[in-house]
């Protein structure tokens, strides 16, 4: 399968792992690998790990991911998952500055029934989603 691990930062760990499983991984981080060519073509999967608090076009961003994945393609999120009873001041992910947005488990519900595609939270700050 070919995916795109989406916002990889420096070193794409996660891309080198999946490779060794057997998988064919695209590149791109608009800082570290700018090669915007990857965004014309579509994937079987997407992964966007420690990102999408970076993102200072939310909708913008997951209305590209969601033209970037082919139907039956999943797309996993993993992001500090911003809690109720979590006092926002004093959290230290909000402290750092490159962080704009904040997700809930309800922000990617909402994302799952714009977009129409089936979600599940398969672990603690972990969003996947299959699309019809």
């Amino acid at each position: 399968m070919e995916g795109l691990d989406y916002g990889c930062g420096p070193g794409p760990a996660l891309a080198r792992i999946l490779e060794e499983a057997g998988h064919r991984v695209r590149l791109y981080d608009p800082f570290f690998y700018p090669d915007r060519s990857v965004l014309d073509l579509t994937y079987g999967f997407i992964t966007c790990t420690e990102t999408a608090e970076h993102f200072h076009d939310p909708a913008g961003e997951f209305t590209r991911l969601d033209r970037l994945l082919e139907p039956g393609g999943w797309l996993g999120v993993m992001t500090c998952f911003r809690q109720p009873d979590r006092d926002f001041a004093s959290w230290h992910y909000r402290r750092d500055p490159t962080h704009v947005v904040f997700y809930r488990e309800a922000t990617f519900r909402r994302l799952a029934d714009r977009f129409g595609w089936q979600c599940e939270f398969p672990a603690r700050d972990v969003f996947l989603a299959v699309k019809k």
